[in-house]
């Protein structure tokens, strides 16, 4: 499949990573020495004028290029060998998904799992909000019983985060080999999460709210299992 990116920064990161840059759409009048770069790979260059280039843009201030490219191929195989892996349950929301995928990139993060009911982290909000980390981060959609199946076999425990009554601090669990499950921004993990993993986490809060925004959560995991 292919994928829409825009940006000179975004163009940079696919440039240098091993997926191929197809058609590219530049604003007239802006030269780069990355058109070259691109033309060398084998893409199709077009230019269009300020009112033609608007129109072509998702964004509300236009960047100075839009282009295609071939989304990054990841196989569950690429699981194997990976000591630390987040797994998405349900995570719909665009935003906090390219925010998480970034998060986790920055920290070198083993994987991310998307799991059933995701956002599809090639749609254009998405893939803007990794600012790049969607060319690198190795980024697998599987379903979770799967998922959970081949993380144990790679001797990887299973937390998910969740307010149970058998829940522990997640700072008590040792998080140097492990998978965890974050669960969607309005239900939080599913009962299927509950049943598969092997214990239950909670980020400790001493203020009053009950629970983070789903990015959040994600980004204080993230920090939690990389420290």
């Amino acid at each position: 499949g292919e994928m829409l990116c825009e940006g000179e920064k975004m163009l940079r990161e696919a440039l240098a990573s091993v997926t191929r840059v197809k058609t590219l759409l530049a604003r007239e009048g802006w030269q780069d020495a990355l058109l070259d770069h691109a033309a060398e790979q084998g893409a199709v260059l077009y230019c269009a004028a300020d009112a033609l280039f608007g129109l072509a843009s998702d964004v509300e201030t236009p960047q100075n290029v839009v282009f295609s490219c071939r989304q990054p191929q990841w196989e569950a195989r690429d699981l194997q060998g990976k000591r630390q892996v987040l797994l998405l349950d349900g995570l719909q929301d665009p935003g906090n998904l390219g925010t998480i995928l970034r998060t986790a990139e920055a920290f070198a993060l083993g994987a991310v799992v998307l799991c059933e009911g995701c956002a599809d982290p090639f749609s254009p909000k998405v893939v803007r909000s990794t600012m790049g980390a969607v060319f690198r981060l190795p980024c697998v959609t599987l379903p979770l019983a799967e998922a959970a199946e081949r993380l144990h076999k790679n001797g990887l425990p299973l937390y998910a985060t969740a307010l149970h009554e058998d829940s522990v601090p997640l700072s008590s669990v040792s998080l140097s080999r492990a998978a965890v499950i974050i669960g969607s921004e309005g239900k939080g993990v599913t009962e299927q999460a509950l049943r598969l993993s092997d214990r239950r986490v909670i980020i400790t809060m001493k203020g009053r709210a009950e629970s983070l925004n789903a990015g959040v959560s994600a980004a204080i995991v993230i920090y939690e299992m990389t420290k």
